[in-house]
């Protein structure tokens, strides 16, 4: 941080998004990193977080358009800066918030890459059968988080904060604590729930070897699984369909099927645990795919006599 000043501001701001708006440390990561580049921008010219100006904001902009970085970077980095001066403001700590009327850069909403219907049956079905990588045990655990995965469309951090307290099999739906610490009820179907009742009878006590966890997923000795381990095994079983997957694409997969078989984009966004519907809209346009060819095939005028 180039200043003493900046760097209390900036302590504060912290300290605001995670005991007031309870983010996740990554999030207060991109937060720190994006805030800090603003900062040192500043530094060059002899200004500081608090007497900001609005050209100082869109010269920041202009200079990281020059050097390449896509829209949605700027625009994150832009969103930022949003935060911290609505925290300033409300703290009575500036009276001007130089990021007001400053238009949001412009970026294409693209879709998040997910996996074809019969590549996400293909990985499921390969997973369980690789015994000869790892022993069956592993095998049925793996089995039963990429079913979940999928079922509820949860993040990386999500599964492996789950807890055997938050499983409802009997009501098939599991509660899970997604960002912000803010908690959602995500239904998960059969076939989930068949590959979490085989791993509960025929895994998890072997993978527990004695000890106690409150987590449901966990790897031997009954040690929590790393994000990074779960990246390893969505890859590793993704492989067997011919692409190299990540638990964000299965997450993407899952709101993908949904809206093309039908599902409307607000149940598609309390799955997701979207806070704001405008995050959902990215697959607005599988919806109107979808659309099209039910017209297509339904209205009596659609089609040439």
């Amino acid at each position: 941080m180039p200043s003493e000043a900046n760097s209390r501001v900036v302590s504060s701001f912290i300290d605001y998004l995670k005991v007031e708006k309870g983010l996740g440390a990554l999030t207060v990561s991109a937060y720190t990193r994006d805030i800090g580049q603003f900062a040192a921008f500043l530094d060059r010219s002899k200004r500081t977080l608090m007497n900001a100006r609005r050209g100082d904001v869109r010269g920041f902009l202009q200079q990281l358009f020059s050097n390449s970085v896509d829209g949605r970077s700027v625009a994150r980095k832009l969103s930022a800066l949003r935060h911290l001066y609505r925290f300033l403001l409300l703290d009575k700590r500036v009276d001007r918030d130089p990021t007001l009327n400053i238009p949001t850069p412009k970026q294409w909403k693209v879709l998040p890459k997910s996996l074809a219907r019969e590549e996400v049956e293909t990985m499921l079905r390969a997973d369980i059968s690789q015994r000869g990588k790892a022993s069956e045990v592993l095998a049925i655990r793996n089995r039963a988080m990429l079913e979940v995965f999928y079922a509820g469309a949860l993040r990386v951090s999500e599964i492996t904060s789950l807890k055997l307290e938050d499983v409802k099999l009997d009501m098939g739906y599991v509660l899970v604590r997604g960002k912000g610490d803010k908690e959602r009820i995500v239904p998960v179907g059969r076939s989930a729930q068949e590959a979490l009742t085989r791993y509960f009878r025929d895994a998890r006590p072997k993978l527990a070897a004695g000890k106690s966890s409150p987590f449901l997923f966990i790897a031997r000795g009954a040690k929590k699984l790393t994000r990074q381990r779960v990246w390893q095994m969505v890859g590793i079983a993704s492989s067997s369909a011919g692409r190299h997957a990540s638990p964000h694409m299965l997450r993407h997969s899952c709101a993908t099927h949904m809206v093309e078989n039908g599902a409307d984009l607000r149940t598609v966004q309390t799955i997701l645990g979207h806070s704001d519907i405008a995050t959902t809209q990215i697959y607005t346009h599988v919806a109107l795919d979808r659309l099209k060819s039910v017209y297509a095939k339904h209205h009596p005028r659609a089609k040439a006599r």
